[in-house]
């Protein structure tokens, strides 16, 4: 035999005993193999598909929670899905993604209304509708590191969360105030009382506490069955009883509250105000010939008023065509030409717009509040306001607001005012900021002017009342709104604006009386009831005499839009105090203080405590 191919009994035995750990590191090493694949499909994220699903279903149902559809109980559970992303352990694949398009899926058809204002507000819808979608993945965010990382309650951290972001949007970029999730509930009067204590930002947070406890109650094998959670993957497991307790107690407590203050109010009578509903598209240029077809159409309108006697008649803004105009006396004809070349030099000393709006006052036997443009030249330049005119029939002309809260890129562009970046911009583009907020006195009763929007951000209505009251003991006994929402075409957006007046009565405590252009023209009560009107009338169409109608069209069930109306009506004055009036925003500036050290948390150590969720 050859001695290559002999081997002895031990090169054997060692051979074998050499090959043995072979064998069985490739044994491990295939089991390893099979241990890995089974993890890493234990491990693999919920499919993007189904996160996107049940979140543009979540983004439909808070949609239909308000006009046109109006479908209010739906927003009490509209954001369950949401909160179900929070409470799973593991984030589905592209999760905050999919939360945006279940933000967009709300915010895009609630905002459609834009389109109707110029064909370039498509642009000014879709831009707003993408950032304020941006608020839903940012509260799923904020909310999983104070759940996740935190081990605070969701019962909690969410209510707190979606709070302090509705505050945020309620000031970044000037403020929007629209859409808050408080507002779909505006007719259940008893539930948003607590907005004189925490604003509108209070009911929102009730919401959101009560449908977090409601999705505690949901058991993983749901979770599992509409595709959010895997088998065998961890989730928030909910002290159910304990959280519907907490939640049921806070809404009962916020019910209790909302019918005591109901019960004490003691509404006494006050001025009696007509408002003036013109019915004009409202467009960037005004033709020339709607200056006077507006002026004699709103003219014969404040005629039909005069008839029931006001005290206090309004036009809305800006439809007063004719613009009043303010020269600094020491300015000649040639310096009035180089700052507003525009205008003609001696327009600037004539008088016929002021004498007419004395005559106007002076023949109705009543005060007026008048909507119109304001021109006031000086060796500082020239100024351009929204603004009310109050005007009485014992002095004419007297007091003037002009509107503080300009719309960005509708009434100024942002950063024209510095000088560094006024260059780069058209000249005498937009409105000029007021200065101050302006109270206008008649008889006894103190009326404060806010123009347009301004009613629909919170703080900027607050600021304003509070303003005028700190500079004397007087009181403000009515909010006057004079908007044009001529721009909307009768949309949902003339409901929604409604809705947002509604909730500054509450939180002010002061009747709200508003004439809008196109409608809804309205008087507000204090505990935000609209009124039905002891007089609403418009012109017969076949005769063209006065005819009074219903306030609400029985055939929509809805208030009445895009018509020529009068609505008069004695304003009840509210004697109840409000503490969000003295304080402000004070709850909903304490949750994005939160929301600010949440996300800061995100850099701090780990907390490695077991749950404690409610």
């Amino acid at each position: 035999m050859d001695d290559a191919n002999t081997m002895t009994a031990p090169e054997t035995q060692t051979r074998q005993s050499q090959s043995v750990p072979t064998e069985k590191r490739k044994r491990g090493r295939v089991e390893l193999s099979v241990q890995q694949i089974i993890e890493k499909a234990e491990n693999e994220p919920v499919k993007f598909r189904y996160a996107a699903i049940w979140s543009a279903c979540a983004g439909l149902m808070l949609w239909a929670s308000y006009p046109p559809l109006s479908w209010s109980p739906l927003a009490w559970v509209a954001i369950l899905p949401w909160l179900l992303l929070i409470r799973i352990e593991q984030p589905t694949r592209r999760m905050l993604f999919a939360s945006y398009v279940g933000g967009l899926c709300f915010t895009i058809p609630a905002l459609q209304w834009m389109r109707y204002g110029d064909p370039l507000m498509y642009i000014g819808w879709m831009a707003l509708a993408f950032y304020i979608a941006a608020y839903v993945p940012a509260f799923i965010g904020i909310t999983r590191i104070a759940v996740h990382r935190w081990k605070l309650p969701l019962l909690v951290a969410a209510p707190v969360v979606w709070t302090g972001l509705e505050y945020l949007r309620g000031f970044l970029f000037t403020g929007f105030g629209w859409y808050y999730l408080g507002h779909s509930q505006v007719l259940w009067l008893e539930l948003i009382q607590i907005s004189d204590l925490v604003g509108a930002y209070g009911v929102s947070f009730v919401m959101v506490l009560f449908a977090s406890a409601v999705a505690l109650q949901i058991p993983a094998s749901w979770m599992r069955r509409i595709g959010i959670l895997k088998p065998g993957a961890e989730q928030i497991e909910p002290r159910a009883m304990r959280s519907l307790i907490i939640a049921t107690a806070v809404l009962g407590s916020t019910l209790g509250y909302g019918y005591y203050r109901c019960s004490v109010a003691d509404f006494q009578p006050g001025p009696r105000v007509a408002l003036i509903q013109g019915n004009f598209r409202a467009s960037l240029v005004v033709p020339p010939n709607e200056y006077e077809e507006s002026f004699l159409v709103h003219n014969e309108l404040t005629g039909m008023a005069v008839e029931h006697q006001p005290d206090l008649i309004v036009w809305p803004e800006g439809m007063f065509r004719y613009a009043l105009l303010e020269a600094d006396e020491n300015l000649s004809a040639a310096d009035l030409s180089q700052i507003a070349p525009h205008i003609s030099p001696g327009s600037w000393r004539n008088s016929d717009v002021n004498s007419t709006l004395a005559t106007m006052s002076e023949k109705a036997g009543a005060a007026l509040v008048i909507g119109l443009g304001a021109y006031v030249a000086s060796t500082d330049g020239l100024a351009q306001y929204n603004a009310a005119q109050f005007v009485t029939p014992e002095t004419g002309i007297d007091q003037r607001y002009d509107k503080l809260h300009r719309v960005p890129f509708g009434e100024y562009i942002p950063g024209s005012d510095y000088p560094l970046l006024s260059g780069f911009f058209p000249q005498n583009f937009g409105l000029t900021a007021g200065k101050q907020a302006v109270p206008f006195d008649y008889e006894s009763w103190r009326f404060a002017p806010v123009i347009c929007f301004e009613d629909t951000v919170p703080h900027v209505t607050r600021k304003i009342t509070h303003a005028i009251e700190s500079q004397s003991e007087k009181p403000v006994d009515v909010l006057i709104n004079l908007s044009n929402d001529g721009w909307f075409a009768g949309s949902s957006e003339h409901d929604q604006h409604l809705i947002t007046a509604q909730f500054r009565a509450i939180e002010l405590r002061k009747p709200l009386v508003r004439a809008a252009n196109m409608g809804i023209s309205s008087c507000i009560d204090g505990n935000g009831q609209v009124l039905e009107p002891e007089v609403f009338m418009t012109k017969d169409q076949v005769n063209w005499q006065p005819r009074e109608i219903s306030f609400i069209d029985p055939d929509t069930g809805t208030y009445r839009k895009k018509l020529e109306a009068v609505l008069v009506q004695t304003v009840p004055l509210d004697n109840r105090s409000s503490l969000y009036l003295m304080l402000g925003d004070w709850f909903a500036a304490f949750c994005l203080f939160a929301c600010g050290a949440l996300i800061l948390s995100r850099w701090f150590p780990k907390r490695e405590t077991a749950n404690s969720n409610a």
